[in-house]
């Protein structure tokens, strides 16, 4: 709560500078050390300085104002200066001069006013307070008869100059705590700030090798199979070939399109991606017709291979997921299914609806080695050639993940090298499809 009053008084480090705040404090300060004077004064016997230091107080809280409120601190700190130095000359000649307590309360104006006069201002200030001071001084030294002695007894003067004094104690006391505890908030601020500098600097110099590494593997694997497209055609065209020759040609020349159009599709939305952004659209989804033309193809993809590719997935599952998005999370791990499964091989792809739905993509392929399985969903893993010597730039999988987890899913693997591998990739389902779960159980049984 005090904390609260204090920003409130004093102004957030969103909307005034440090002196700013430190200047609304020493107002503040100043106020209430004015307030006590004004009483004190009068009872004392120092009616005309009780008067003019009530007259300051309503000084002081009309720059508060023009600085707090309607946050013009230059014009506000000018006047200050201006009012608090006429203030304590007059004091000066009004309450006995130098054997009065004004010498020591235009110490503490100054060290208040420099505290938080803009650098440019504070040998101005300096300048003015020495000038101001001195020539008190010296009028009441040749003219003594302008400077009244106030004080009917010692003790009043004692206790005037005695209360002066813990004015000034409590002033500077209460001023440096609230400049000290700010410095400190500023210094943390300062630091936490370099901190967050250099965490981006540190995920920038990421971001930055992953970029390279991207553009150094597109460069290296687009161009093996475009260089083979291109010698496959200069074939056709220079050499005379027999029709089975050909259809050879013919038939290699279409795997390698086909591999270097999933890899281009791959490269464009992780770009997309990264450079846009991705627009989501959850949608309620039966999962079987959103994937069956996509099966139909890589079907027949997987046969020209000699792969057996099979799917067990029940009409009656619904999912609620990105239809396109989902769409290329699947072929993707088919397509990787095919690439790595040699002839005879076979794929399965099975759905189970439970709490979530989980889609599985079963091969007996050649597995991932157990030292390249912790780096499968990043740019760290290392793109390897399919058993037909296929090559991707190793970012189908990081879509998978990336694009999986945007539809509030998750995606993991196990795999056996030399016995193939399985993907398990969970998508929430609607409520009233949970209902249906021991349904579904008996297909995920099969595996």
């Amino acid at each position: 709560m005090l904390k609260r009053l204090q920003v409130k008084l004093t102004g957030s480090d969103a909307t005034f500078s440090l002196e700013a705040r430190i200047y609304h404090c020493i107002c503040i300060v100043g106020f209430f050390a004015l307030a006590y004077n004004v009483p004190f004064n009068y009872f004392v016997g120092l009616p005309k300085v009780a008067l003019a230091s009530f007259v300051v107080l309503i000084g002081f809280a009309g720059l508060y104002y023009i600085s707090r409120v309607k946050k013009n601190f230059t014009f506000s700190i000018i006047g200050l200066g201006i009012l608090g130095n006429v203030f304590f000359t007059l004091v000066y000649f009004l309450n006995s001069g130098i054997d009065g307590p004004t010498l020591i309360l235009f110490a503490l104006f100054f060290y208040l006013l420099c505290s938080t006069a803009p650098r440019k201002q504070q040998w101005a200030w300096l300048l003015v307070n020495v000038l101001t001071v001195s020539g008190a001084c010296i009028i009441q030294y040749y003219q003594p008869a302008l400077v009244p002695t106030t004080y009917p007894t010692l003790a009043s003067r004692f206790t005037d100059n005695v209360s002066a004094y813990l004015v000034v104690v409590v002033s500077i006391f209460f001023s440096l705590q609230y400049m000290r505890q700010n410095y400190q908030q500023e210094r943390e601020s300062a630091l936490n700030r370099a901190l967050d500098i250099e965490l981006k600097n540190i995920q920038l110099e990421s971001l930055n090798g992953e970029k390279n590494k991207l553009f150094s593997i597109v460069a290296h694997d687009l161009r093996s199979p475009l260089a083979s497209i291109q010698s496959y055609l200069e074939l056709l065209t220079a050499y005379p070939l027999t029709e089975q020759e050909k259809r050879e040609i013919e038939l290699k020349l279409l795997g390698l399109t086909k591999n270097t159009s999933n890899m281009m599709a791959n490269l464009l939305s992780w770009s997309k991606s990264q450079l846009e952004g991705v627009r989501i659209n959850i949608r309620y989804l039966n999962l079987l017709k959103t994937l069956r033309d996509m099966l139909t193809v890589e079907s027949s993809i997987a046969q020209e291979k000699g792969i057996s590719l099979s799917c067990e997935i029940s009409e009656g599952i619904y999912v609620m997921a990105d239809a396109d998005m989902l769409l290329l999370v699947i072929r993707n791990l088919i397509s990787n299914a095919i690439k790595f499964t040699p002839a005879g091989g076979n794929i399965l792809v099975a759905a189970a609806a439970g709490t979530d739905c989980t889609i599985t993509i079963v091969d007996s392929g050649a597995g991932i080695s157990e030292e390249n399985q912790k780096d499968v969903f990043s740019l760290k893993a290392k793109s390897t050639f399919g058993t037909n010597n296929e090559k991707g730039v190793g970012l189908g999988l990081i879509l998978c993940k990336e694009f999986i987890e945007l539809q509030g899913g998750t995606i993991s693997f196990i795999s056996t090298p030399g016995e193939g591998t399985s993907f398990m990739v969970s998508i929430p389902v609607p409520d009233h499809n949970r209902a249906a779960s021991s349904q579904q159980g008996e297909l995920s049984d099969q595996f």
